[in-house]
């Protein structure tokens, strides 16, 4: 199983960004789908997570302003983040779970500056 993260770059402040995790096999196998993300010399935190099609959380930092979603029929799960903020650049991490093992994607670099 492979995931790759896509959809990074560079945004100012206050624009909209949609990163894209894309499986090599079915995603409709995953129990969930989450996307984290790591911020230059600081540990990594969650961003988001998707059970199912609905059933969704986030990390009170991007809470109201991110959206999370997958496409069981393109094999891809999504993440809409809006209102960027230069506390929101980081590499950004898709991990999805099946049956006990986590596969993790290899990031993607998503920076917020003007």
């Amino acid at each position: 199983v492979q995931l790759q993260a896509s959809g990074g770059g560079l945004v100012p402040p206050g624009g909209s960004l949609r990163l894209s995790c894309a499986a090599s096999g079915s995603m409709s196998s995953f129990n969930w789908v989450a996307w984290y993300r790591q911020a230059p010399g600081k540990e990594r935190e969650f961003v988001a997570s998707i059970a199912g099609l609905t059933s969704t959380k986030y990390g009170d930092s991007v809470k109201g302003r991110s959206t999370i979603s997958r496409d069981n029929a393109q094999n891809t799960a999504y993440l809409q983040m809006h209102n960027l903020k230069p506390e929101d650049t980081g590499v950004y991490y898709c991990v999805a779970n099946r049956r006990g093992d986590n596969y993790w994607g290899q990031g993607t670099l998503v920076t917020v500056s003007s």
